[in-house]
């Protein structure tokens, strides 16, 4: 049985397929969600578990990490009722890996604390090539 954290990945594209399939080669529990059936694939291929929803995915999650393109999608897989605040465990922690505006980040760290959520802005460098290398520069 493993010690590591449950991961909830959440946005499974250029960067975020390769960086949630480096997590479970290093042996991570990741399940995931994304828009895209076929990247959905592409992780339980890889030894993830798919989840249908953004909810599915984060309810057991001990971190949760988002990489979708900006701050809409931030919004939109956080907030609502089949969002990341209402459905993640107190404890959890969500680190965002999206280039996302400051005052963004600053909304979602207020509205995660009143639901003892904790969040890290982590945004990274090294483009699609570093993600499947394992060696992006990430600055939280």
């Amino acid at each position: 049985m493993s010690t590591l954290p449950k991961v909830a990945w959440i946005g499974l594209g250029i960067m975020g397929s390769p960086m949630s399939e480096n997590l479970v080669k290093a042996g991570y529990d990741v399940t995931g969600h994304t828009l895209e059936r076929e990247k959905l694939d592409r992780l339980t291929a890889a030894g993830g578990t798919a989840a249908a929803s953004v909810a599915e995915a984060v309810r057991d999650a001990d971190v949760i990490v988002t990489m979708v393109p900006a701050s809409p999608q931030v919004e939109a897989v956080a907030y609502g009722p089949d969002g990341i605040l209402e459905n993640a465990r107190r404890g959890a922690l969500l680190i965002d890996m999206s280039s996302i505006t400051p005052q963004t980040s600053v909304g979602l760290a207020a509205a995660a604390r009143e639901k003892g959520i904790r969040v890290l802005d982590a945004p990274v460098s090294g483009g699609e090539a570093g993600a499947i290398e394992a060696v992006l520069s990430i600055m939280v």
